[in-house]
C-alpha cells in the first residue's frame, strides 16, 4: 500500500506491505469558506467582542498589523488587503500603517521571500512593511514585569499604534497550545529578554506547556498577563486545512477572537486514537515547517500520546535551509556531546534561555519516549550528526525494521505531522 506524507514543497510518497495493520490518522475534512475574501471582509464588519474595524480605523491615526513569519503558512494575500482597504477608507494615511513581520528571534524576511510571504502586491507598494528584531532595544518599550518575573519589552511601533492588530494561524503549538492570537505578539514582537525568559527550562519542562493545553499552561497564562499590560489588541485568526484552503476566519479582540478560533480549529486538529503504537511514521508538515530541523522538532513531539514507551519514531522532513540558527546548532551540539540527562541540568536553573535551546529542550520529550528515525535530504552530514537522533535513508526501511524489531505489524502513519494531534482514547474504538 502507497501513502503519502507532507514532505517540502510536495508530497513523499511511501510504499508500505499490504500485511501491515495502518491507522491512518487524518482530519476529518473541514467545511471549507466558499468565498474567503468576502468572508474576510465580513468579519471586519462583524467583530468578536470590539467594535467594527471601520469604526475604530475612523478613531485611529497610527495602525501597526502583525503578520507571522515564513515559518507559518498564513493566508496574508486573502488577509492584508481587506484590512488595509478599510483601514484606507476610513481615513488612515497610507503612511500611518505599518505591517510589521512577527519574527521572534528567527531571521528576517526579506526580498521574493517578504513579497511572497505578504502575497499581495498591492499591500508592499501601498504600505511599509518591516522586519522586527528582537535584539534591537531602541526599538522596545519596557511595558513592566509580570507575575512570574518576565520583564516585558514589546516593539515600539506596535505599542505606539493607535490600533494594534495580530494576524496568524491557530493551529496546535508544542510549548503555547495553540499558535495565533497572543503569540504572534509575545514572543513574535517582543524582546529577546523577555522571549529569552519566558523559553527558559521553568516554563518548557511544565507538563502543561504542550500541544492543546490552554487551561493551566504558564506560557499561555503569561502571554494573557502581557496582553493586559499591553492594554489589548485586535487579532485576525485563520485556520486552513491540510491543502493550505482557508476553513475559517475571524476578526476581533485578541483574546475572544482567538478562544473562538481554537474552539473550530480543536474540533479538526485533534482526533482520538484507541491504540498506541510501537512504530509511528509522520512528517513536519511540508514546507514551510520542515524548512529547518529546529522546526522539525515540532514533528516529534505531535504524536507522543500515541506512541508506546520504548516505540520508534519515523520523521520524514525536508530540512531544505538545513539545520537552524547558529544558536540552535550551538545547542544541539551540547545535546549530542553532554547527552539529554546533563544537558537538562545545565539549562533547568537559568532564567534566560540562551536563543533556540527551548527546540532542543523539546526534542529531550521525543527522546525519553523512545527512539527517533529521521529521513532528510536537505542535512550535510556535518549537521547530521547535530541532530541527535538516528538517521535512515528509507522511510519503508524504517518501517520495516522497526516492526520487525517490536514484533508488532500496528503502524499509525501522520501524513501531516505536527498540524495534526492524535490523542490517546482508549473509550475511541
Amino acid at each position: 500500500m502507497r501513502v503519502h506524507l507532507n514532505y517540502g514543497r510536495g508530497m513523499r510518497a511511501v510504499d508500505l506491505p499490504e500485511s501491515l495493520d495502518l491507522t491512518l490518522i487524518e482530519k476529518q475534512a473541514m467545511p471549507l469558506l466558499a468565498q474567503p475574501a468576502l468572508a474576510m471582509e465580513d468579519a471586519l464588519a462583524r467583530p468578536v467582542g470590539c467594535p467594527p474595524l471601520a469604526e475604530e480605523a475612523a478613531e485611529a491615526r497610527r495602525v501597526c498589523i502583525l503578520i507571522c513569519d515564513f515559518t507559518r503558512p498564513v493566508p496574508n494575500g486573502t488577509i492584508l488587503p481587506p484590512l488595509v482597504r478599510t483601514l484606507l477608507a476610513a481615513g488612515v494615511e497610507p503612511a500611518q500603517i505599518t505591517v510589521l513581520v512577527a519574527t521572534g528571534l528567527h531571521r528576517p524576511n526579506e526580498g521574493e521571500e517578504l513579497a511572497s510571504l505578504v502575497g499581495d502586491p498591492w499591500v508592499l507598494e501601498t504600505v511599509e512593511v518591516a522586519n522586527h528584531f528582537a535584539r534591537n532595544d531602541e526599538d522596545h518599550v519596557l511595558l513592566g514585569t509580570t507575575r512570574r518575573g518576565t520583564v516585558v519589552r514589546l516593539d515600539r511601533r506596535f505599542v505606539d499604534a493607535d490600533l494594534r492588530i495580530a494576524t496568524g494561524l491557530v493551529e496546535p503549538h508544542f510549548m503555547a497550545g495553540w499558535s495565533g492570537g497572543r503569540k504572534v505578539i509575545a514572543p513574535g514582537v517582543a524582546h529577546a529578554e523577555t522571549i529569552t525568559t519566558f523559553h527558559s527550562a521553568r516554563f518548557m519542562e511544565h507538563p502543561n506547556c504542550t500541544n492543546c493545553v490552554l487551561e493551566g499552561n504558564p506560557l499561555h497564562e503569561e502571554q494573557l498577563e502581557i496582553m493586559a499590560m499591553l492594554g489589548g489588541a485586535r487579532a485576525v485568526n485563520s485556520v486552513i486545512d491540510d491543502e493550505r484552503r482557508i476553513a475559517f476566519l475571524n476578526y476581533g479582540e485578541v483574546v475572544a477572537s482567538h478562544e473562538a478560533a481554537v474552539r473550530f480549529a480543536a474540533r479538526y486538529a485533534t482526533v482520538p486514537v484507541a491504540e498506541r503504537f510501537s512504530t509511528v511514521l509522520t512528517s513536519a508538515a511540508g514546507y514551510p515547517l520542515d524548512a529547518t530541523y529546529y522546526q522539525t522538532v515540532k514533528g516529534m513531539v505531535g504524536p507522543l500520546e500515541i506512541l508506546e514507551p520504548g516505540g520508534d519514531l519515523i520523521v520524514a522532513s525536508a530540512c531544505s535551509e538545513g539545520l537552524g540558527s547558529v544558536h540552535y546548532a550551538d545547542a544541539q551540539r551540547r545535546l549530542v556531546e553532554n547527552g539529554p540527562e546533563r544537558f537538562l541540568d545545565e539549562i533547568s536553573g537559568k532564567i534566560h534561555a540562551a536563543v533556540d535551546e527551548w527546540q532542543t529542550e523539546m526534542q529531550l520529550r521525543p527522546m525519553r519516549a523512545g527512539t527517533v528515525y529521521l529521513f532528510t535530504e536537505g542535512l550535510a552530514p556535518e549537521e547530521r550528526a547535530l541532530t541527535g537522533v538516528r538517521m535512515t535513508e528509507s522511510l519503508a526501511g524504517a518501517v520495516a525494521d522497526s516492526v520487525a524489531r517490536h514484533r508488532d505489524n500496528r503502524i499509525a502513519v501522520i501524513p501531516e505531522g505536527p498540524y495534526l494531534v492524535p490523542v490517546h482514547r482508549p473509550t475511541a474504538a
